[in-house]
């Protein structure tokens, strides 16, 4: 059973690390190849020059996609409602009265 105090402290370093845009995780793996995912994980959390090399080495090893920019607007483009002439305007009201 955890007390107040450390139930704080965890919230508190959980709280630090989203407002340095960090995200914990939790993956599978050999044992063998857990000293090479933390040295990965390191090198990737310290989001320099060589951070970006190594992500961009990763990804074309495993054959993992760039990610596309974009997406949504494209997705817009495809909807069967292009080009529909859809009235979207809204009638101008005075709204309703409200007493105080």
């Amino acid at each position: 059973m955890t007390n107040a105090a450390q139930n704080r402290a965890l919230k508190n370093y959980r709280d630090r690390l989203i407002e340095r845009g960090m995200a914990r995780f939790e993956v599978m793996g050999l044992d063998m190849d857990r000293q090479l995912i933390r040295a990965l994980a390191r090198q990737l959390a310290e989001n320099g020059p060589e951070a970006d090399k190594l992500r961009s080495v990763v990804s074309q090893s495993i054959g993992a996609p760039p990610p596309k920019q974009g997406g949504i607007l494209a997705a817009l483009r495809r909807s069967p409602l292009v080009g529909a002439d859809l009235d979207t305007t809204r009638p101008m009201t005075d709204g309703r009265t409200v007493e105080l």
